[in-house]
């Protein structure tokens, strides 16, 4: 079982005035289309990440300011990736075009009162004083007309650091940010370009004219112009860190029968996290519940993408059924059901569902009765080094979706307090309904209570 984070942690961060950094260089004003997978409505958010950073000790040579480093490093970044300091508008029929300004992303230089070593022997979502570290400056956050990115570099005592960063979402994807840091990273290590080259060609995932739906996509389903919240959100929420190691996963793996032996982890604790859900939420048994995954369709476009490409190229495969269906039945029928919607993501698909955004308005996905999963295990958030080595953590700063708290979560790489490696996955529910989750866990996993990290 391993070290819960001190939530409790209190700290104090001083913050200097929020600033804007341009690129170091002179770039082009011109205009850039999104795809039209990046301006569907379901991506019109921010997305948090974190990364903490031990002080390195054998740095001898010199006293090297993080702050200093990441602010140079990021300007000179952003003269390959210069459309990040630009600015979204919108145009006819919804369309989000950058406007390539130059005017720059906000960029936030902190201290804390706190070691590294206070944040406890395991770090992952939620994280304390998370608002300090990642400070939303006030009229920043919108979509339009406002900074694409936010960072914030918060020194620590112990000589450590924290990278915390903010981005509209209809830029990029976990894979494309992730490049980007390692831009980041690369430039402030000595290089003068990034190894990989950044590449927009959005023009690329556009619908096709005439735009034909060939596919169904019961994750766009019509639904009501306000999203309707499918749980009971409140104050009387419970949180927890659910920690899958191979113990966990072996006994998960003995529910299966024979022809499915052989699914794959993600398939396996995502149909044991849907049921389990479902089963503690008291879903009317005749309800529709789905189940989205976030796909990486990189690998499903012949010709592929160029390398480079850090737009979005993610789209959902959908399982779905009844609530009643999904409780009663074994855990092998939700994994059944996965594997199926995962195979029907082809390239066809893809191209379907993007004309579909143009058919009905760049809709957002089916909220009510769905669970959406992220997993980011193999995103390489893990990677990125600005000179300080591999963070001590490195990922989603909050462990569920912003935009719909309670609906999303992630699969995030982590270890536990033995050193064992596995993944992590915050879940947030009311409170008795949590229970109930916690007990059709422990039912399942036999070998053991399910650990709470």
């Amino acid at each position: 079982m391993a070290q819960a984070p001190p939530i409790s942690l209190v700290f104090k961060v001083q913050r200097c005035k929020p600033e804007l950094v341009a690129p170091a260089k002179p770039t082009p004003y011109e205009f850039k289309q999104l795809s039209d997978i990046d301006d569907q409505e379901g991506l019109r958010f921010q997305i948090n990440t974190i990364h903490f950073y031990k002080h390195d000790s054998s740095i001898l040579q010199e006293i090297r300011d993080p702050v200093k480093v990441i602010r140079e490093a990021l300007a000179q970044t952003l003269v390959f990736y210069y459309p990040f300091a630009g600015r979204l508008r919108e145009g006819p029929g919804r369309k989000l075009v950058v406007e390539c300004t130059g005017e720059g992303v906000m960029f936030i230089e902190a201290n804390a009162d706190i070691t590294l070593e206070q944040f406890g022997d395991v770090l992952h979502p939620p994280f304390p004083c998370l608002e300090e570290l990642l400070f939303d400056v006030p009229s920043s956050e919108g979509i339009l007309h406002c900074p694409l990115l936010l960072t914030q570099v918060t020194r620590l005592k112990c000589g450590g650091f924290i990278f915390a960063l903010r981005l509209n979402h209809t830029m990029s994807d976990a894979v494309g940010l992730v490049q980007f840091m390692m831009a980041i990273g690369e430039i402030a290590r000595g290089a003068c370009a990034p190894s990989i080259l950044p590449v927009w060609q959005r023009h690329l995932l556009q619908a096709r004219d005439p735009t034909q739906v060939t596919c169904t996509h019961r994750e766009y389903d019509d639904m009501a112009s306000t999203i309707v919240v499918p749980i009971p959100l409140n104050d009387d929420m419970a949180h927890r860190t659910i920690f899958f190691g191979s113990k966990e996963v072996s006994a998960l793996r003995r529910f299966m029968p024979h022809h499915l032996k052989q699914c794959s982890t993600f398939e396996l604790l995502t149909a044991c996290l849907w049921r389990c859900r479902t089963i503690a939420l008291q879903t009317n048994p005749q309800e529709e519940v789905r189940l989205l995954c976030v796909v990486n369709a990189r690998d499903k476009l012949n010709p592929p993408l160029p390398n480079g490409y850090y737009g979005n190229v993610c789209v959902f495969c959908v399982a779905l059924t009844t609530a009643g269906k999904l409780c009663k039945n074994p855990l092998g029928y939700a994994v059944e059901l996965l594997k199926k919607a995962k195979k029907n993501v082809t390239e066809e698909y893809l191209r379907s569902m993007i004309d579909l955004m143009i058919i009905k308005g760049r809709p957002h996905f089916y909220v009510v009765g769905s669970y959406l999963v992220s997993d980011v295990t193999r995103a390489r958030f893990g990677e990125v080094d600005f000179g300080w080595g591999k963070p001590f953590y490195g990922g989603p700063a909050m462990g569920e979706g912003r935009a719909i708290p309670g609906v999303a979560s992630f699969y995030i790489p982590s270890k536990n307090s033995k050193g064992e490696n596995g993944i992590i996955m915050p879940i947030s529910l009311p409170v008795q309904a949590m229970e109930r989750f916690e007990n059709q866990l422990n039912i399942l996993i036999v070998e053991g209570p399910t650990s709470h990290l």
